[in-house]
């Protein structure tokens, strides 16, 4: 068989046929550079446009993976490089080209210190859209080489590269995308954790003239003030700067402008290994390095302020979050309640005593307090006795809270575009129950989760239908899905404010009853939780 291929400026791309289980081949061009390789003198530089070329470009598999983290599970295993610029295509093969298709970009998650594209399977998710849409997926700088802010950053010009790589992208894609059958006129964002964040940033990057690269988006698990979003010179990404440049062995007698020509010549390595030893320095008080701030471009100013001011990408929203967002990072042995207090100090030093004490009330002790929802019953996991507590309250802070936080204010707004809202409750796990990005798995409709059982396949095909929807029609009830009648999913109305709750009734992975996939309820999710958290939203934004 033929592999199928596409002319390029850069020239000619020859990909694949992806058969596997799908009902039916996709094509999927694979590792294709969309910049010039960031390496030696253009590391920690803006990405810049391939020259124009004739050469044939193999695209039958992944490129590298940015440098960082160990990668997260699920996908291929890539190796990793600072030539990491790269694209990857997928187009029912069947498709007929002479109509452009929506087009869908996934931004990947990771805190921005790991992961890859290739966790995603977007072939999967395109293979079994009952309508037909071009996915796009990609590669963008991770750990220091993408988000290394400081003073000495923003003099040369050099904050939020990663953001700046994503952003290149989806100008690629206007130019390109064509070109493989997809319509750039009808581009959907969707991503996960970190990669909804950028998203959340790109929306809200609007100064009243340019129009946007992307027409709705999909944001999971994420938002544009989600967590800590601080200005380039916080006190903490200063003191995270100077750890780097003693880590990489900058010399202390260098001017400033000599300080990025010398990280530019030092060996890979040396910069990876000091981006992994600096985050996980931070990484057990959650004042992760390495992140986006507020630079006067990317990230105008605080997200707070842009919501406020209206200055957004009014384009169609969906937006939710999981039951159980904080599981896979905090202290799962935290007994001492002085140990959760102690972690919202260092956490956010800015919080009042009062601010504690509140906290301490919404979130009760459920060791001096026995009818506490957070008193821990799953024995034999060696919980501590806090952890359910601070799980829930770290779980609503950095990503529950931020995610109605973006209805409310979207769908607030005069001239509101239609916002949707989900929550993913599926306990996939005893201990993680309804994770951070658990719902990853269930939307590409793979045979991974697929071949559980009957009604984890129904529920990974619920999602899939709704979000495949959203991307090809712009409304998540407009195609039937391969399960009949499906709830309406109904527009967030933040007067009376609804939201679809994924998995709540199924336990069957952890040994328990199957329910139904989904159901349409009022989002009476604690109240008062979301509105203290909402009110401290401005204390993660400043220096």
């Amino acid at each position: 068989m033929a592999r199928p291929s596409v002319t390029l400026p850069q020239g000619t791309v020859v990909g694949v046929q992806l058969e596997d289980k799908f009902p039916q081949p996709v094509d999927a061009f694979l590792g294709i550079p969309y910049a010039r390789p960031p390496v030696g003198d253009l590391r920690f530089r803006p990405a810049e446009k391939l020259p124009e070329s004739k050469e044939t470009i193999d695209a039958s598999k992944y490129g590298p993976a940015a440098p960082g983290k160990a990668l997260l599970p699920g996908g291929p295993k890539l190796e990793q490089s600072e030539d990491c610029l790269s694209v990857n295509i997928f187009r029912p093969s069947k498709s007929n080209t002479s109509k452009k298709l929506p087009t869908a970009i996934y931004v990947h998650g990771g805190a921005y210190n790991r992961g890859s594209a290739a966790m995603h399977k977007t072939a999967s998710m395109v293979a079994w859209s009952e309508e037909p849409f071009v996915a796009v997926s990609f590669g963008y700088r991770l750990g220091s080489l993408g988000f290394l802010p400081s003073s000495v950053s923003k003099k040369e010009g050099l904050l939020n590269l990663g953001l700046r790589d994503q952003v290149f992208l989806f100008q690629w894609v206007q130019e390109n995308v064509a070109q493989f059958g997809g319509d750039p006129n009808n581009v959907t964002l969707f991503g996960l954790s970190a990669g909804a964040h950028s998203i959340g940033h790109h929306l809200l990057n609007y100064d009243g003239h340019k129009a946007p690269l992307f027409h709705r988006v999909i944001i999971e698990s994420g938002s544009p003030t989600s967590r800590a979003v601080r200005p380039y010179n916080a006190a903490v990404h200063e003191e995270q700067f100077r750890d780097f440049l003693k880590e990489v062995g900058c010399p202390s007698t260098l001017s400033e402008s000599e300080i990025f020509p010398f990280l530019r010549s030092l060996p890979s390595k040396i910069i990876t290994d000091a981006q992994t030893t600096v985050f996980d320095k931070y990484n057990p008080s959650l004042r992760w390095a390495f992140q986006p701030v507020i630079d006067g471009d990317i990230i105008p100013r605080k997200p707070l302020d842009t919501w406020a001011q209206g200055l957004w990408h009014k384009v169609p929203i969906m937006t939710g979050f999981n039951s159980n967002e904080g599981t896979m990072y905090v202290d799962k042995s935290m007994s001492d309640p002085a140990q959760f207090r102690a972690f919202w100090h260092e956490l956010l030093p800015q919080l009042a005593e009062e601010d504690l004490d509140t906290i301490d009330r919404l979130y009760s002790d459920p060791s001096t307090d026995p009818s506490s929802p957070y008193v821990e019953t799953r024995e034999g996991h060696g919980l501590g006795p806090q952890y359910k507590r601070i799980e829930a309250a770290y779980g609503h802070y950095a990503y529950v809270a931020p995610a109605r936080q973006t209805a409310h204010f979207a769908s607030s707004a005069p001239e509101a575009p239609t916002v949707y809202l989900y929550h993913w409750a599926l306990p996939r796990t005893v201990v993680g129950r309804a994770n951070h990005g658990d719902n990853m798995y269930y939307e590409t409709f793979n045979d991974e989760v697929t071949g559980i059982s009957e009604s984890q396949k129904e529920l990974s095909g619920t999602l899939h239908a709704y979000l495949t929807s959203f991307i090809t029609k712009g409304d998540p009830n407009a195609i039937s899905g391969r399960y009949g009648t499906r709830p309406e999913w109904k527009p967030y109305n933040p007067k009376s404010p609804g939201v679809l709750v994924f998995g709540e009734d199924n336990e069957e992975l952890i040994g328990g009853k199957v329910g139904p996939p989904a159901k349409f309820v009022p989002d009476d999710w604690a109240t008062e939780e979301t509105k203290f958290w909402w009110s401290k939203v401005p204390i993660s934004q400043l220096a």
